[in-house]
């Protein structure tokens, strides 16, 4: 890490379906390995089974959250997930909050939420779905809780990288692997040209709509 911080975990938050089972498991789980691994912390035990374990009374859609800190202790809760109705298209605005692209800790999904909290809680639910986070060069990075995409007519969704200041996540990962996105800095000029996306496991892609402020 490049700077101290207090105590934190590392989080997880994962689809269930039944008959599915955990959607993008594989990936979830080889980014809490990549992350312990980074971060100092101890390699993750036995995540699929205590996974498997708070799901199995389940007869629902569940979102699973799951946390690891560094003493290797885990901790998984669940609620039931409710899909988005069909169409919805997300309204997204963009924070006065900054995000630090030398920060290598945003690479990591963690407990330490303050810098999204403060961005999120610039527009009130009525306002904005998702709010955008920018970098102190002004690049977009990433929303509150999604990656961000632009369908710029290319046949590939442009992503913004690592490098701007951004969790890898688990959905982002999966495009790219997939050769479904490529990695790309953007602008705000680029998102008003393209068509915009945001996204994660727990919901998948989501057309959006970037609202300027009044």
């Amino acid at each position: 890490m490049d700077r101290p911080v207090a105590d934190f975990s590392l989080i997880e938050t994962l689809r269930y379906d039944p008959g599915a089972g955990f959607i993008r498991l594989r990936l979830h789980l080889a980014r809490l390995e990549r992350s312990a691994r980074r971060l100092g912390f101890p390699h993750p035990k036995d995540v699929a089974a205590r996974l498997a374990d708070a799901v199995a009374d389940t007869i629902g859609p569940q979102r699973v959250r799951l946390t690891f800190d560094r003493a290797g202790r885990i901790a998984v809760t669940r609620a039931d997930f409710v899909p988005l109705a069909e169409g919805t298209v997300w309204r997204v605005r963009v924070a006065q909050t900054r995000l630090d692209s030398g920060d290598t800790l945003l690479r990591a999904k963690t407990t330490l939420r303050a810098v999204y909290e403060r961005a999120r809680a610039e527009f009130s639910s009525t306002e904005a779905d998702e709010v955008l986070l920018l970098n102190e060069s002004d690049e977009v990075c990433e929303g509150a809780i999604t990656s961000v995409f632009v369908d710029d007519g290319s046949g590939l969704l442009r992503t913004p990288p690592i490098a701007c200041g951004l969790l890898a996540g688990v959905l982002r990962n999966e495009l790219i692997c997939a050769r479904k996105a490529r990695t790309g800095r953007l602008a705000l000029a680029d998102l008003a040209n393209g068509k915009l996306l945001v996204g994660n496991s727990l919901r998948g892609l989501i057309p959006a709509v970037l609202v300027a402020d009044e």
